[in-house]
């Protein structure tokens, strides 16, 4: 045998050594337990997403009309005008991430390459280099929220996709979920809580410069911890090896799956109702709560404010409680129901209560503040319980369309649900701006507003988000992914991705 020859079968012996040890740790990888710190690794690129999301909920809107000056039916157009973009942006985001193939894998990668830009867009979505015209300020804050979703759909269409092939274990995936949502609802804290105060600490009267300070410290935050994110994180369940790629069947695959368009309709009405209940809170409580009132009920708790820091110092509270009830919920209750009564059981259940609780805003009056943060209390607690089970639901649905259709698309599977909530965020924050509109809010940061104006902000802020939480609870009926059928699902999985890996490696 030649010396060639010689160095030839060594190198395929090397080959198929390497090649067995490779499928012995893929398949070691699907079945193996998640360590603290990868799921706290990954939580925290939630924390950074969070950062952008929750202001964009609770403060794009306002941002638009006391800040920049526009009309509450523009603001809510430029928001609903982004949320559309995302109808060609985030589907074909998830057909590229599914196509990704790179040592780090599928998902990871997209985290970091889009770091940079994501943050960069967010400071330009909050900022007025000088502009002065109000149709060409309208033009400016479409372009850079536009820029600025797109930015997020890629960073975190890939982000959540993730989140779905770290395990296939129903427990860990809850698991991974719930310290996910641990560190969405301290990102809540923070910039519910902390967002008002800094723009008066960083502006110091001037409340553009507040802002663009207030976000760009956010967005330096959110960039090293989608690095960590990044750098601690790891795919383990990959598609089978026999799929082809075929983007017409991902398509048809997905459309046609009933537990996906069941989730897809429950994020839709979801984010329509969070969009608008978080816009419209930021209006009903400038305007609709008696501010001695309010100045009352925080000087009775021993806070030592000034008359005019009453609004920001109030809302703050406001929020900082709910989210405080809301983690010790998602801690306390979330993982305990969902593995003794199943998702979809306790999601229903926690949503109706969620959507009595939001129409009682409709009841008190401008004086009862201490109703208002009762009800705040019931309603954070009623609904902490479903904050990780959406994502822990979706990643159980990338796996039913695998189980039906013995294809996998993950990418794709979460682009469609990301698109449902960038769809109702923007509909939400534009239905809340079109009504206060309708119902004659002046825009540009009044000090008044007459009574037409405040019964729509009550609302926005109670009735129609509780019809829309109702839409959720209807969406989840025809959810088919009950407890029992997703541990028949994942056990049949299981083997299937076995008799797979072995017959990988008995081909070499």
């Amino acid at each position: 045998m030649s010396f060639g020859a010689i160095l030839r079968n060594f190198a395929s012996e090397i080959k198929h050594a390497l090649h067995k040890h490779t499928v012995r740790t893929m398949k070691d990888d699907a079945s193996q337990k998640i360590s603290l710190g990868e799921k706290f690794g990954y939580s925290l690129g939630d924390f950074a997403a969070n950062l952008v999301f929750q202001m964009m909920m609770i403060f794009q809107l306002k941002f638009y009309t006391d800040v920049f000056g526009l009309d509450g039916a523009v603001a809510g157009s430029i928001l609903m005008i982004g949320s559309i973009s995302a109808i060609i942006v985030d589907p074909s985001v998830g057909l590229l991430t599914d196509r990704t193939n790179t040592r780090w894998g599928k998902f990871r990668p997209w985290v970091l390459w889009t770091a940079i830009p994501f943050c960069v867009f967010y400071v330009l979505a909050f900022y007025n280099p000088g502009i002065q015209e109000k149709s060409t300020v309208a033009a400016y804050a479409t372009i850079s929220y536009v820029l600025m979703m797109t930015a997020y759909s890629f960073n975190n269409i890939p982000y959540s996709s993730l989140g779905g092939v770290m395990t296939s274990d129903i427990k860990e995936r809850t698991s991974i979920t719930t310290i996910r949502f641990i560190a969405v609802t301290i990102a809540q804290f923070v910039v519910q809580g902390f967002t008002l105060p800094l723009v008066d600490s960083f502006g110091r009267g001037d409340n553009q410069h507040g802002w663009v300070c207030t976000i760009a410290l956010f967005a330096c935050i959110a960039l090293v911890l989608m690095v960590v994110t990044f750098l601690v994180t790891k795919e383990r369940i990959k598609p089978p090896s026999t799929q082809e790629t075929n983007i017409k069947e991902d398509i048809k695959d997905t459309l046609s799956d009933v537990s996906w368009n069941s989730m897809a309709l429950l994020t839709f009405a979801l984010f329509i109702t969070l969009a608008m209940w978080g816009s419209a809170m930021n209006f009903y409580f400038q305007y609709n709560i008696d501010q001695k009132s309010l100045y009352d009920f925080l000087t009775f708790f021993g806070l030592d404010i000034e008359q005019n820091e009453t609004y920001s110092v109030g809302f703050s509270l406001f929020n900082m409680t709910g989210a405080v009830v809301q983690f010790i919920g998602v801690i306390l209750l979330s993982r305990f129901l969902a593995n003794k009564y199943g998702k979809k059981k306790v999601f229903m259940i926690c949503l109706s209560m969620t959507a009595f609780f939001t129409a009682l805003f409709y009841i008190p009056s401008p004086t009862d503040v201490s109703l208002m943060f009762v009800l705040n209390v019931l309603k954070s607690l009623a609904y902490a319980p479903t904050v990780p089970l959406l994502w822990a639901m979706i990643a159980d649905v990338a796996d039913h369309i695998e189980y039906q259709n013995y294809r996998r698309a993950t990418g794709f599977c979460f682009s469609g649900i990301i698109l449902a909530l960038k769809l109702g965020l923007g509909l939400g924050g534009a239905i809340a701006g079109v009504i206060i509109s309708m119902f004659g809010y002046v825009s540009g940061g009044a000090s008044f507003q007459n009574e037409t104006a405040m019964e729509g902000i009550r609302l926005v802020s109670s009735i129609v988000p509780a019809i829309l939480f109702g839409v959720g609870v209807i969406a989840l009926y025809f959810y088919p992914i009950s407890k029992e059928y997703n541990e028949s699902m994942q056990a049949e999985l299981a083997g299937r991705r076995r008799l797979n890996d072995q017959q990988q490696e008995d081909l070499f």
